[in-house]
């Protein structure tokens, strides 16, 4: 979290992209049927929420 809270607005939304695309490859994963990818699923998830939280609550402040 603390590394998320020192990015810089183009990081983050490069950081909300890279999420982005990320949870859509493993979304096909799970289409394929491994196991592990749940947890990753679960954990990239957080993190874009994270991340959309931080850019949200930014924007509030401007």
């Amino acid at each position: 979290m603390e590394r998320l809270n020192n990015m810089s607005e183009e990081e983050l939304r490069e950081e909300a992209t890279r999420l982005k695309e990320s949870l859509f490859r493993l979304n096909f994963k799970l289409a394929l049927g491994e196991v592990d990818a749940v947890k990753t699923v679960r954990r990239e998830k957080k993190t874009l929420a994270r991340v959309q939280t931080l850019m949200r609550a930014r924007q509030q402040q401007a």
